[in-house]
């Protein structure tokens, strides 16, 4: 059995800005809430390797792992994977941005897998990216939408 995850939002700005800041992975603390640091551990070509690290939890955990990103420019589309997948037997994610009429659809799509001594299973996870995505993708919107404007004004 597997999990799979689906979560979509509109941004008011540019593709090249939307694509640029979401793709700094390094920057990412400032983008996402729940992230203390993105750390890079290493560069070939379009893909990056890098161990991020969330805000401690209630009890002090500081949980991280490393994963790879692999963006295509050309098609506006990412591959993601967690190297060390901690409590997952796997997760996969795709990002993929498109033009419209409103801005940029950018959409994440999650396949992935619990494994059976997680304290999570595939439904209580999926649950859990749902409702944490549709909060990270308002405050990237927010975020980025913010830096488009802070950009036209200062051109």
């Amino acid at each position: 059995m597997a999990a799979h995850t689906e979560n979509e939002i509109t941004i008011s700005a540019p593709l090249t800005v939307v694509w640029e800041l979401t793709n700094d992975v390094a920057s990412w603390p400032n983008l996402f809430s729940e992230y203390a640091s993105a750390e890079i551990l290493s560069r070939e070509g379009n893909t990056v390797r890098f161990r991020l690290t969330l805000h401690p939890d209630a009890d002090g955990n500081a949980w991280d792992w490393v994963s790879e990103r692999t963006v295509d420019p050309v098609t506006r589309t990412v591959r993601a994977h967690r190297v060390e997948t901690g409590w997952f037997e796997y997760m996969n994610i795709a990002w993929s941005y498109k033009e419209t009429a409103d801005g940029v659809l950018m959409r994440w799509v999650q396949d992935f897998h619990m494994k059976p001594e997680s304290p999570l299973d595939d439904d209580a996870m999926a649950k859990r990216i749902n409702g944490n995505s549709k909060v990270q993708l308002e405050l990237i919107k927010e975020r980025v939408e913010k830096a488009a404007a802070d950009l036209q004004e200062t051109r």
